[in-house]
């Protein structure tokens, strides 16, 4: 269905029926419970703590013994925090928290290239959206901080992270 047969369909809807179809989908659907639970009492503080925490439960464990440090587990936040319209700082935060746990978990440890590679792309996507949402000036320590980290431990991949510090320069 397209959005403007959408929007004629409910127009056509009395507002009782508007209110029980949301009602409906509220108690089916977890996403649009969650959704209307954080507009309506947006926790944000809690949220980005939780994240940190499974982030942070990706590289060093409390409950299994081998990391399993999986970039992707960060990147699912992210996405879910866009979609909800979390605050643009906490969203930059949680992204360099991200890198700043995966290098502690990188020293002195082996990990493969693919590893590297993948905090590359989650530098250059903190950067960006760093840039984009006009919170340099919040952020640029913390962004140098993880750059000359890559320097100091000549990471892989070091002319991509060079290459996301050209955005602001």
């Amino acid at each position: 269905m397209s959005k403007r047969a959408l929007q004629k369909y409910l127009t056509d809807l009395k507002k009782k029926e508007v209110e029980e179809q949301i009602l409906d989908l509220y108690q089916r659907f977890p996403l649009v419970k969650e959704y209307y639970d954080f507009v309506f009492n947006p926790k944000e503080d809690k949220l980005i703590q939780e994240a940190k925490t499974k982030i942070s439960n990706e590289y060093f464990p409390l409950k299994r013994k081998r990391p399993k440090a999986r970039r992707s587990v960060a990147q699912k936040f992210i996405k879910h925090f866009n979609k909800l319209g979390v605050a643009p700082h906490l969203v930059a935060d949680v992204m360099l928290f991200n890198l700043e746990i995966a290098q502690s978990f990188s020293i002195d440890r082996n990990v493969p290239d693919s590893f590297f590679k993948s905090m590359a792309n989650s530098f250059t996507e903190a950067v960006h959206y760093v840039s984009v949402n006009g919170l340099l000036s919040d952020f640029k320590e913390r962004i140098v901080k993880v750059y000359t980290i890559t320097q100091d431990h000549d990471w892989l991949f070091e002319e991509e992270f060079s290459r996301a510090l050209d955005i602001i320069d």
